[in-house]
């Protein structure tokens, strides 16, 4: 730096002063709640497509989950009402040997005379 520069500028001090002048501006603007703010918004505005995506993928497997879960609860309740017939169905096998019984007799009846 010439002679004639320093004096311009103020000389070394000055421009260490204004340096640091610069920078604590700078600083604080960084630092301003209006750029926290912005900043702030920027992130919710890059990140928000994909968390609206995460929310669309959660209630598609909620949906399937639910699905799934009458599904199986359904068959439950077919089991069960199966596991109630067997007893309807006992009783239809009782009458089945009663009517061959009955049809035995008839034919051993027809048949001595």
């Amino acid at each position: 730096m010439h002679h004639s520069d320093r004096q311009q500028y103020g000389g070394t001090g000055d421009a260490n002063k204004v340096t640091d002048k610069f920078t604590e501006s700078m600083y604080v603007l960084a630092n301003e709640p209006s750029v926290a703010l912005y900043r702030l918004q920027e992130h919710v505005r890059r990140s928000l497509p994909e968390l609206a995506q995460h929310k669309a993928d959660m209630q598609n497997w909620e949906e399937q989950s639910q699905g799934s879960i009458y599904t199986v609860e359904y068959a439950c309740s077919a089991v069960r009402s199966m596991t109630f017939s067997s007893v309807h169905f006992k009783s239809i096998d009782g009458l089945l040997k009663q009517a061959i019984n009955l049809k035995h007799q008839l034919n051993a009846v027809h048949s001595r005379r």
